[in-house]
């Protein structure tokens, strides 16, 4: 009998980024689920061993982005047709800038691998088991403030 529980998954994707008005250029997408916060997944996105950003994403919302637009705040999401090529645009708003601006990015993954990715994430919790200690959320809650 096999009691060995899969707790965690994560993919490494090559993704483009674009930002600034730059053509797109590619960066690492390292994406990780753990089933100890059932809601998240994060992504940290790197080029040349250096982090660039680091997101914490609504996992349903990164599921929502593959067939839809969604978000209206920080992360905005929208799938992408070019012909055969189907990507999941991801916007992502940053602080503010001196100018009243703010900063921006978008990051374009290959629909089909984040979607695999996704799969992955339901097998550790599948939609609608998740499960949240209060006792540890009003901990970080009261550690964050």
């Amino acid at each position: 009998m096999n009691s060995f529980v899969r707790r965690t998954a994560h993919k490494t994707l090559v993704v483009q980024l674009q930002a600034g008005g730059t053509d797109r250029c590619p960066v690492l997408a390292h994406l990780g689920y753990d089933a100890a916060d059932p809601f998240a997944v994060t992504a940290v996105f790197s080029h040349d061993g250096r982090v660039l950003a680091r997101w914490r994403l609504d996992r349903e919302m990164l599921t929502e982005g593959l067939s839809g637009p969604v978000g209206v705040g920080d992360v905005r999401l929208s799938p992408v047709s070019t012909g055969v090529w189907e990507e999941l645009r991801m916007e992502f708003y940053g602080e503010a800038r001196s100018d009243g601006g703010r900063q921006h990015a978008v990051v374009f993954a290959w629909a089909p691998a984040m979607a695999s990715f996704l799969r992955e994430t339901r097998e550790v919790v599948p939609p609608g088991q998740e499960e949240v200690s209060v006792d540890d959320f009003l901990a970080s809650v009261i550690a964050g403030g």
